[in-house]
């Protein structure tokens, strides 16, 4: 066998030497004048596919993804990297930055191409952090002469540029143009100004950032000759217009006197004047002592000065450019204090509401936001924050009763949509819907009133914490029910939790004692279970001007095993006496949750002062400088708050950049003995306990939830999430295992550094919910979903009418062999009622904007079957009973009339909104195809999300690019020759006429194909503009559509 064969790599190293590797344990090298191989060096991994050289490693690039550095002399190995575990693709080195892309093993899948680049320090020898990319990597080079970004390219033709250290943006994504070819190879030219990319059709493409490029044809290193030992004159750049004469060379004359020899006494010094303050910051500057600090206003760029001062005022107009998202389309950074990301959001308007709004400006992830305008929406942040706690997910998922107004259902209910959508942002209205019902959350104040929430008054810190202890109380009671009246027929009871104890109870619980000891030495003691613990900070001597320095641990310590003097009631003194309570907790729970209670001026202004302390602590020990005691230090001068995120300034030291939020320790480290009891301490993130600890029951708790207030006198305010998305919910939505954390404000979610999510300034962003996991506590759960609707819920229930007759049925049931599978059609239609009508504001040009749309809830939903003999039979025709205040029934468009939905007047086959949700659910669930017109509006007020290969829409069907959609009446009466909605709606009727429209669009396709049908749909809009968009008075559809429909009621009125 011939010794060069598979060879997959060569490199020149100089202009007479070539490198040859492949699959063989050897590297070749070969002499280019004489063709022959001057030396083997024998490599300890098989399989050289890349090869790389700068002035101090030659690097090889092996199959099986590692990379290794050898010394460019002896060849011997210096360094191996394990970059991937599957196999390498391409890498590439640049200065100190080494850049590689690869495949990453998937267990049973075989092999996936990892969207995560590793990035080496050649310095310290060491991986930093990964770099993310939004295309498939295949071939990486770096681009030296822009900057250092890195071209990134997949093999259909996507081209990202972006920073090896920084976030890779989606903005700066190309495409070449391969015409269904894959790209084979890419290189970048050495002059630097052009890349190159080889097809699989034989073709290569050149992309050059300017009209006129310059090649090098003989592309070898240039040979310089040796420096001169000459002292050389300094290089002058003629182009600088205030180059000083001096540095020109000129004779030196002794005898002339130089023009520069003035005397001292003909001239005085002319310092230059300092640029003025900007007013901004005198403004929001804060003194400490005797330095004063503020937010940095970015009115100037960083590092420089104008040479000449002007004497007008800075103009700010051409300082920042347009930014491609509305986030930056607000107020100047330094008007405004609240960073950008945090400020409330809101959805704007226009005539087709939704539809031309682009969520995506504000979410890039896959994660699915919630949107805001919905009452009592204040806790989205905390819908979130239970969501992406694992356990609590898959068991509310699991949870399934008869209960109409069931959080712990409607939590499920969500949940399943949070988890099928792709970064579209859902609704939590039904679960509010079933929130404002419960009467213990009308006691607490946890339902705000429509003014509180528009005009800001509502304590949102205070209220967010009152609703977090009620959601866990509530859930606990929910969940711990047995499995008997209340479980719902077909439902499984949950795998988190047997039956009549409750999941929350386990993840949340703590078991405490509380002892109560009067004066006259009786005791009293009590067991009880918590599920969160409130902060309680320490009382200020009167006499002390400043705030005593204290650990985080420490005051969650106290907080905990809490001691209070208080009047209690005495069996013994038989009155009430002085007594002395005490807290003492037995265990420790999985997730621990603690309320701040920063609800006033002198809770605050504690937070201040101990971050003050930490952060000037940090940065002392940083220095290697004692620490002041008994003096509240100033804030560091080295922080600026740009209006978007921290930014370093001249003197601080980089390797204080994890100093900023010390006081909130990452992780903590917690154990409960029997002679010291419960001791809490800081712990370094990222590390391990011995097996001493752990066998002495000592637990490490890391951060995974922080819920802040943010206080805008603009906005009134909002409340935000940071969350640590653990790796489970990675692998679902994007296929990639890591850990991150992300900011959610309300459909606002964008991934933050983790010392941003712990960074504490009560000026503006107020803490009030912190969450602790034990770590690895999930593996004590079944985290599995079984989904707990079965066909059960389509069998034929009782009305809540009570003057509904059988008669009077408008639908028949599926029968057990009519039960829907996979890919059946069920035409749908639903009807809505007002709730509130819509606010909106009439501008002075004359248009109209909308502020708050109406809210709608459905009242009717109506599903016929697609197919079968009984094709166009009704089998769900549900009206919605509702107990909230109907504004408007809209009967015109709706058919619903006063009474339709009171249970006590009713003649129609009224449900519960839930029973009827499960009914879809279940249809959804099996893989049905949805057919109706304006289905989007429908799934939307229903609180459902559907996949898009379910839908059928007539509504999109039947319509061209850029043109108006066309009305369900107008498509009956032009293809179907019937005359419907002629003095109001019935669903029954609009969901058998979608299926028919449906039924007319497949002839027209099987007919002449896409062709066909555009030329049909012209003519619609022809005949439509002619018609003005009205079907003529005259009925000429009985005729067709009346004896379906009489061949349908007799078997329904049969019932």
């Amino acid at each position: 066998m011939d010794e060069g064969a598979d060879m997959h790599s060569l490199l020149v190293t100089d202009n007479n030497t070539l490198v040859m590797g492949g699959l063989q344990n050897y590297v070749s090298e070969v002499d280019l004048n004489t063709v022959q191989e001057t030396q083997k060096f024998t490599v300890e991994l098989p399989g050289v596919a890349i090869m790389r050289q700068t002035s101090r490693f030659f690097f090889c690039g092996h199959t099986s993804g590692k990379i290794t550095l050898r010394d460019l002399r002896s060849f011997k190995m210096e360094q191996e990297f394990d970059a991937f575990s599957g196999s390498l693709s391409d890498f590439d080195v640049h200065g100190n930055l080494l850049a590689a892309c690869g495949f990453s093993s998937r267990g049973l899948n075989g092999l996936a191409c990892d969207r995560f680049l590793m990035v080496y320090d050649l310095r310290m020898m060491r991986a930093v952090t990964p770099l993310q990319v939004h295309v498939d990597p295949l071939f990486l080079r770096f681009i030296p002469t822009y900057t250092s970004r890195l071209a990134i390219i997949s093999q259909t033709g996507q081209c990202q540029f972006c920073e090896p250290t920084g976030l890779a943006n989606v903005a700066d994504i190309f495409h070449v143009n391969t015409v269904g070819q894959l790209l084979m190879s890419f290189d970048v030219s050495s002059s630097k100004q052009a890349l190159a990319f080889g097809d699989s059709g034989g073709c290569v493409h050149l992309w050059s950032d300017a009209p006129e490029v310059s090649f090098n044809d003989y592309s070898r290193e240039t040979d310089f000759p040796l420096p001169c030992l000459v002292e050389t004159l300094p290089q002058l750049d003629w182009n600088h217009d205030l180059l000083p004469l001096s540095l020109l060379p000129t004779p030196l004359t002794s005898t002339e006197p130089l023009l520069s020899d003035w005397s001292s006494v003909m001239s005085t010094p002319s310092p230059r004047r300092a640029p003025p303050v900007d007013p901004e910051i005198l403004r929001t500057m804060k003194t400490v002592g005797f330095i004063g600090y503020a937010a940095n206003p970015r009115t100037r760029p960083r590092n420089q000065v104008p040479y000449k001062i002007k004497d007008v005022e800075l103009d700010y107009d051409n300082y920042n450019q347009v930014p491609e998202s509305p986030i930056g389309r607000d107020e100047e950074p330094h008007l405004y204090m609240v960073p950008k990301k945090y400020r409330k959001v809101t959805i704007k308007y226009s005539k087709l509401g939704l539809e031309d709004f682009d969520f995506k400006h504000y979410n890039r992830t896959l994660f699915a936001g919630l949107e805001p305008h919905i009452p009592n929406a204040y806790c989205n942040c905390m819908i979130q924050v239970l969501y992406f706690l694992e356990p609590i997910r898959c068991l509310v998922q699991n949870h399934l009763c008869q209960k109409e107004f069931c959080l712990a259902c409607e939590l499920g209910f969500l949940f399943h949509m949070l988890d099928l959508s792709r970064g579209d942002p859902c609704q939590a209205s039904n679960f509010l819907r079933a929130f404002r019902t419960i009467p213990e959350a009308s006691a607490l104040g946890l339902i705000l009133a429509d003014s509180d929430e528009q005009t800001g008054k509502a304590r949102l810190g205070r209220l967010i914490q009152s609703w977090n202890r009620f959601i866990l109380t509530q859930l606990h009671q929910e969940t711990q029910e047995q499995e008997g009246p209340q479980a719902y027929r077909g439902a499984s009871s949950s795998s988190l939790g047997s039956s009549g104890e409750s999941a929350i109870g386990k993840l949340f619980g703590c078991e405490v004692e509380n002892s109560s000891l009067c004066r006259c030495g009786k005791e009293t003691v009590r067991s009880s279970l918590t599920l969160l613990f409130n902060m309680h900070y320490p009382e200020q001597n009167s006499q002390e001007k400043t705030i005593k320095e204290y650990e985080f641990a420490e005051i969650l310590k106290k907080s905990i095993c809490l001691e209070q003097s208080t009047q209690a009631w005495c069996e013994n003194c038989e009155k009430y006496q002085p007594t002395v309570q005490t807290r003492n907790i037995r265990c420790l729970p999985d997730v621990l949750v603690i309320n701040c209670e920063v609800n006033s001026v002198k809770e605050a202004e504690f937070w201040k002062v101990q971050v003050e302390y930490a952060v000037n602590k940090a940065l002392q020990k940083e220095a290697n400088e004692p620490a002041k005691p008994k003096e509240a230090p100033p804030m560091p001068t080295e922080w600026c708050l740009d209006g978007e995120d921290f930014c370093s300034m001249e003197g601080f030291d980089p390797r204080a950049e994890d100093l900023r939020n010390v006081w909130i320790p990452l992780t903590l480290k917690m154990s409960i003995s029997k002679s010291q009891g419960l001791e809490i301490s800081s712990w370094p993130e990222g590390e391990e306990l011995s097996a001493a600890e752990e066998a002495e029951g000592a637990a490490l708790y890391d951060l995974v939830v922080t819920v802040s207030h943010i206080q805008d006198t603009r906005t009134g305010g909002n409340l935000v999430a940071h969350i640590k998305v653990g790796e489970t919910y990675h692998q679902r939505k994007e296929g990639v295992t890591h850990q991150q954390w992300y900011l959610f404000n309300d459909f606002l979610i964008e991934p933050i550094d983790k010392a941003e999510a712990a960074q504490i300034d009560v000026s503006w962003k107020v803490p009030a919910i912190l969450y602790y996991s034990r770590r690895n506590y999930h593996t004590k759960y079944d985290l599995r979903i079984k989904n707990p609707i079965d066909a059960s819920v389509l069998l034929t229930e009782a009305s809540l009418a009570r003057k509904q007759r059988k008669s009077h049925a408008t639908f028949i049931p599926l029968m057990v062999s009519e039960m829907p599978q996979a890919g059946d059609l069920v035409g749908l239609d639903a009807e809505f009622v007002t709730l509130n009508q819509e606010e909106a504001e009439l501008r002075s040009d004359g248009t109209k904007s909308t502020i708050k749309p109406s809210q709608m809830s459905v009242a009717r939903i109506t599903c016929v079957r697609g197919q079968g003999p009984n094709e166009g039979v009704p089998f769900i025709d549900d009206y919605i009973s509702t107990q909230e205040q109907v504004v408007d029934y809209l009967t015109q468009y709706s058919g619903i009339k006063p009474g339709d939905l009171d249970a006590k007047i009713s003649s129609k086959h009224l449900t519960t909104l839930k029973s009827t949700y499960l009914k879809l659910r279940f249809l959804i669930d099996t893989g049905v195809r949805f057919v109706g017109h304006g289905l989007q509006k429908d799934f939307r007020v229903i609180n459902l999300l559907v996949l898009k290969d379910q839908v059928i829409d007539t509504v999109y069907l039947f319509h061209l690019p850029r043109k108006r959609m066309i009305s369900l009446r107008f498509l009956a009466w032009y293809f179907l020759d019937l005359n419907i909605q002629g003095e109001t709606h019935d669903s029954i009727e609009d969901a058998r006429t979608a299926l028919q429209l449906y039924r007319k669009y497949l002839e027209l396709s099987r007919g002449g194909g896409n062709d066909e049908v555009r030329k049909v749909l012209k003519g619609l809009y022809e005949k439509g503009r002619q018609q003005d968009w009205k079907v003529p008075d005259t009925d000429t559809g009985d005729g067709q559509g009346s004896p379906k429909s009489a061949a349908v009621f007799p078997s329904v009125m049969g019932l």
